[in-house]
């Protein structure tokens, strides 16, 4: 059973989320709040396997709220709640340690799916706004620079595979991409994890994105 708690300061947003999600037999409701503090004590209280989350409200914002669950010792996974007019306000939230987001127009099926697919914990993006993320993560100078120093600490096979999450391609995928075992694919995404700084494939996904080596491989909704 996958536990999820919906922060949003739209009541009826919560009530729409949570009607589709309870008629999943293996997904339950066990929180709801409507500010970003109140979201953190949901998530404290219910120590749910994922957090939808919305970004702009009142009082504590969906960013605020990110940093602080992400800083527990075992947090949940987080997926932000989003329109398109926040591109960059999302990319900030993956940063901090979101590991994939929504549009809150995704239709029922393909959102308890997602939620499921996170839960299990991939990285889940709705493919629609994939390609808005991926502009918006190459915008800043300053990052380019930051990334591309990154990525000089890494191995040739290490970028190789930092390429593949930049592509969005699972283990399985890449190992076949570059004739290794999955178990050793595995091993070296943790090492690239370990020597970027980043918590989730989501966030080296965007680092690889902004030192301009992500792969042309096929887009996916996991990662």
């Amino acid at each position: 059973m996958a536990r999820v708690v919906v922060v949003d300061d739209e009541p009826m947003v919560c009530v729409f989320l949570r009607t589709i999600l309870g008629s999943a037999e293996d997904i339950e409701v066990v929180g709801e709040a409507h500010d970003g503090a109140a979201g953190v004590e949901a998530v404290l209280r219910s120590r749910p396997d994922v957090v939808l989350m919305d970004l702009r409200m009142p009082g504590m914002d969906g960013l605020a709220a990110i940093e602080r669950i992400t800083a527990l010792a075992d947090p949940p996974r987080i997926v932000v709640l989003t329109t398109f007019d926040a591109d960059q306000y999302v990319l900030r939230a993956l940063r901090a340690g979101a590991t994939g987001f929504l549009v809150k127009s995704t239709p029922p099926e393909e959102l308890i799916g997602l939620v499921r697919t996170a839960a299990q914990g991939h990285t889940v993006l709705s493919p629609s706004a994939a390609r808005r993320l991926v502009a918006a993560s190459t915008d800043g100078l300053t990052a380019r620079d930051r990334a591309r120093e990154l990525v000089g600490t890494l191995t040739e096979r290490e970028v190789q595979v930092l390429a593949g999450l930049g592509a969005g391609l699972s283990n399985a995928q890449i190992a076949a991409r570059l004739f290794l075992s999955e178990a050793t694919v595995k091993g070296y995404v943790s090492r690239t994890l370990d020597k970027l700084g980043c918590v989730n494939r989501t966030q080296a996904g965007l680092l690889a994105h902004d030192a301009g080596i992500a792969d042309d491989g096929p887009a996916g909704e996991r990662r």
